[in-house]
């Protein structure tokens, strides 16, 4: 399970599911068309992808 971690103030989130199937988001990384690369949290079916959370203006780190 996907846990992202607020590394300003220490929040965090666990148990992101997919609205269509239900299924555990997995955490994973698209790269962008300047090399650089993006969190996010996607469906395991394919049924979409999200960026990762956000928390103190600043993306959520996942240990994953």
């Amino acid at each position: 399970m996907a846990e992202y971690v607020c590394e300003t103030c220490g929040m965090g989130v666990t148990g992101m599911q997919c609205a269509k199937c239900g299924k555990e988001l997995v955490h994973d990384h698209i790269s962008k068309e300047d090399g650089t690369k993006v969190a996010i949290a996607k469906c395991p079916d394919g049924h979409g992808k999200i960026k990762s959370p956000m928390c103190c203006g600043n993306d959520m780190s996942c240990s994953l």
